[in-house]
């Protein structure tokens, strides 16, 4: 990807691709003379469901704050709240038979994951965070990390996993499986869910 750098205040910067710059060109001229330019902002930065948007914007929809980034033709404004994690984003446009995709990379937008040399409630944390409670969310339920004691991982099920008949199955051959097999340290799990009080579970008992 050929990229041309924007540097901005605080070393904060966008590489941003001729092929992506020209495709924003194209678009801001299909819009109309009022667009001020592109605003980009982060959602949920610094979690595993973080994203980007990117959005046409007027003049009137900016609260003064954002960083303006000159894009040679029009202007890539970065939400105030949002430079952080997106310093050193970049965006890319490619032209395939089926049409264009625009991709956009941010390294500081998600967390990243823990070293081998990271405490273990740490690696543990993350596991459920990206791998377990992305797949718990379908059925809207989720599980919390009480407590390591011995090895044993004590979780507390929450949501559509508060008082699901299906909760024992999910814990030993999903949750364990997966914690067991990516982290050598943990020698089993642990349910501390009352689950007698579930209001909404997935599956009744």
């Amino acid at each position: 990807m050929e990229n041309t750098r924007f540097a901005a205040v605080d070393d904060a910067a966008i590489n941003l691709s001729d092929d992506a710059r020209r495709y924003f060109l194209k678009l801001i001229d299909g819009q109309g003379g009022d667009v001020a330019g592109i605003r980009m902002r982060a959602i949920n930065p610094g979690t595993a469901n973080a994203d980007c948007q990117l959005e046409f914007c007027e003049q009137d929809d900016l609260a003064g704050d954002e960083l303006g980034l000159d894009c040679n033709g029009f202007t890539l404004f970065i939400e105030a709240a949002s430079i952080d994690a997106l310093t050193d984003a970049e965006i890319d446009y490619s032209e395939s038979r089926t049409g264009g995709q625009l991709t956009i990379r941010a390294p500081r937008l998600k967390p990243q994951a823990p070293t081998d040399e990271a405490p273990l409630e740490q690696r543990l944390q993350w596991l459920l965070d990206t791998e377990i409670n992305p797949q718990l969310a379908s059925h809207g339920g989720r599980v919390a990390l009480e407590s390591i004691d011995d090895g044993v991982a004590i979780l507390r099920f929450g949501g559509g996993c508060h008082g699901c008949g299906m909760v024992d199955m999910t814990l030993k051959n999903g949750i364990e499986k997966t914690l067991r097999e990516k982290l050598p340290e943990i020698t089993g799990v642990r349910d501390a869910t009352d689950h007698s009080s579930g209001e909404k579970p997935y599956y009744a008992r």
